[in-house]
């Protein structure tokens, strides 16, 4: 197998040497008359892991839609490889397949079988060849423990097993930046774990993540930094030892006494 499949990352360097992955500036999003994010900074380093959590309509899942221009701001910035994601630049489609995406539902083509529809966008986007895109797909498949299920549709998979495959699907677009909504939210609990364990050693290979989840246990294991979202607004960023030991909001420690009692 070609070294430049591996996942392996070099070691970490400290936040301040990283290369910046994404600038947001002054990000402002309605829905109608609805203020879903208002004046979003945020900088985020190569190789940073970071968990965004909060209360239902707090922005989470909208500011992680909105770097991969699945929705479009209002105002604001959002630089990736120095490209505005959110204005209408020619290169925002080229940068936008640089970073994957999990959604809470799978979201996998239900007539495909779980190797095309991991090949169809190397395929498609990529220009890989039939080979080259099964080669790259079953890789990913064997990380994510599932390459045993390539000839399968997904609906013959559990809800664990579907998004496993998403999470292949997405790396085989070899992205510099991995976004996540929610993706054991739609699960099961006994088969939470097994999509997490993929995460926990995603996260150990250096890829560069923002995760949306209500998985406490999860951002305390794998985040470097967790954002607090409420009201469309980022009340917190702090790593998780202080976030969970002594948040500074009163709307954080409320929220965390609701969820880790």
């Amino acid at each position: 197998m070609s070294a430049s499949l591996s996942l392996a990352a070099a070691p970490q360097a400290t936040t301040d040497s990283r290369n910046v992955a994404v600038h947001i500036s002054g990000l402002e999003k309605y829905y109608g008359p609805y203020h879903v994010l208002r004046g979003i900074d945020l900088t985020v380093h190569e190789g940073e892991r970071i968990v965004l959590c909060g209360p239902s309509g707090s922005g989470k899942s909208t500011l992680i839609r909105c770097i991969n221009r699945l929705e479009v701001a209002e105002h604001g910035k959002i630089l990736v490889n120095d490209t505005d994601l959110a204005g209408n630049s020619r290169e925002a489609t080229k940068v936008r397949s640089e970073i994957g995406m999990v959604f809470q539902h799978f979201n996998l083509f239900p007539h495909m079988s779980v190797l095309d529809n991991c090949t169809l966008a190397p395929m498609s986007v990529r220009g890989l060849s039939r080979a080259q895109a099964e080669e790259l797909a079953q890789f990913y498949l064997d990380k994510v423990g599932i390459s045993s299920q390539a000839a399968k549709y997904p609906g013959q998979l559990s809800g664990g097993q579907q998004q496993r495959v998403a999470i292949a699907r997405a790396l085989c677009m070899k992205p510099k930046i991995m976004l996540f909504d929610e993706p054991t939210s739609a699960l099961d609990p006994e088969m939470v774990a097994e999509v997490l364990d993929v995460l926990v050693k995603l996260a150990d290979s250096g890829m560069t993540m923002l995760c949306v989840t209500h998985e406490m246990g999860f951002a305390r294991q794998v985040a470097q930094r967790v954002l607090f979202l409420d009201g469309g607004q980022i009340i917190e960023d702090a790593p998780p030892e202080t976030f969970f030991n002594a948040p500074r909001s009163p709307r954080a420690r409320d929220f965390l006494a609701q969820i880790l009692h």
